[in-house]
């Protein structure tokens, strides 16, 4: 579940990531009893989901027949935390996936992810940090670690590492270079071994967001980023 807009009285548009359809968009009646099937609480940020649908090519907006949970995520929704982090990558992938067809590989990704956040009980302030490094690996622009040695720049535009400044101003200068290079080999488990401060943490955030809006067209500044800035010591 990536993102809601109200639509009238009772309605919802709904953009969902899915397993075989990549992104579909949805038109959903919210009845305002609590006895119908579907219920508001199962379109929260990054909800893990069942659905049942036709898909129609020609269509813009599919029609659900039916919507269940799939995986619980408790802690998601209870910890400030981590629902502001849910509410940062959620806006981030509604951009980032946002002409995604079928990916399997993609969306596996996601749930996985989503599901050691929900389970982990500390040391998670890097999460956004690698899942959006390793996203880029999934869409196609992860960048090339063979040149990642000390002293040198990093190259947003290109993707690589290089020895010399590049010829225009999308680039990173050694020291930062060295910290986005350490960032490409975290994972989930290793990330705490990475000790930031919080002005380092959102710098970090602001060079992969600009790296993104230079690989995917229509990338904008992201509202969420306020909220998040604020996160962690």
């Amino acid at each position: 579940m990536l993102r809601t807009v109200k639509y009238g009285d009772s309605g919802l548009v709904v953009d969902m990531l899915t397993e075989k359809q990549g992104r579909v968009s949805f038109m959903v009646k919210v009845p305002r009893s609590s006895k119908g099937k579907i219920r508001k609480q199962l379109f929260m940020p990054l909800s893990l989901v069942e659905v049942d649908f036709d898909f129609r090519i020609k269509s813009g907006l599919q029609r659900l027949r039916d919507i269940r949970m799939s995986v619980p995520l408790p802690s998601l929704a209870l910890d400030p935390y981590k629902l502001s982090l849910c509410l940062f990558v959620a806006e981030f992938l509604c951009h980032a996936t946002r002409d995604e067809q079928d990916n399997p590989q993609l969306f596996n990704f996601v749930a996985f992810s989503m599901e050691w956040l929900d389970n982990v009980e500390g040391n998670f302030s890097n999460f956004h940090l690698v899942l959006m490094i390793r996203l880029s690996r999934f869409i196609g622009f992860f960048p090339n670690t063979e040149g990642a040695q000390e002293g040198r720049f990093f190259d947003l535009l290109n993707s690589t590492f290089t020895d010399k400044v590049p010829e225009h101003h999308h680039f990173l200068a050694p020291e930062e270079a060295a910290k986005i290079a350490l960032l490409m080999r975290l994972s989930y488990k290793t990330m705490h071994l990475c000790a930031m401060s919080r002005v380092e943490r959102n710098r970090c955030t602001e060079v992969i967001l600009e790296y993104y809006r230079l690989h995917v067209p229509g990338f904008p500044q992201l509202k969420s980023f306020d909220v998040l800035k604020e996160l962690f010591v």
